[in-house]
């Protein structure tokens, strides 16, 4: 039974935006960030946005990204949210092996978040972006 099952707590790992312009666009750089003192593997992040637009329905593709390994203190990219996309939910649902222990967790940049007031420094990166863990 699913009460049965010990789903683990997913601490030091997390996503975070980092502002940045390509092909003269503003555009959020997102990455996968490893806060933890040991590597992790076998990374799957599935991602996908989803909201109102005015009063339509938006829905992305999902898509899906794989890294063999993150290392301790590091961080890895992951895509990139154009300003056609701010406003909406930005999913990130990031499962990944620590020893031969499976770790999942969902992360949500909410509409409106991605704001510069909201950047704080991270320290993996060098840079200031929006941090969720």
């Amino acid at each position: 039974m699913k009460k049965d099952i010990d789903f683990p707590t997913v601490e030091g790992v997390g996503v975070c935006a980092v502002p940045g312009e390509k092909e003269g666009m503003k555009v959020w750089v997102v990455y996968v960030l490893n806060q933890m003192d040991q590597d992790i593997s076998n990374v799957l992040v599935s991602t996908r946005g989803y909201g109102k637009k005015g009063e339509e329905e938006v829905k992305t593709s999902e898509l899906r990204h794989y890294f063999e390994l993150v290392k301790a203190k590091d961080a890895r990219q992951v895509e990139i949210i154009t300003e056609n996309l701010e406003g909406l939910n930005n999913q990130f649902w990031v499962s990944f092996y620590l020893g031969d222990r499976i770790f999942d967790k969902k992360f949500i940049f909410l509409p409106d978040s991605l704001l510069t007031e909201n950047l704080i420094e991270i320290p993996e990166l060098g840079k200031r972006g929006v941090l969720i863990i």
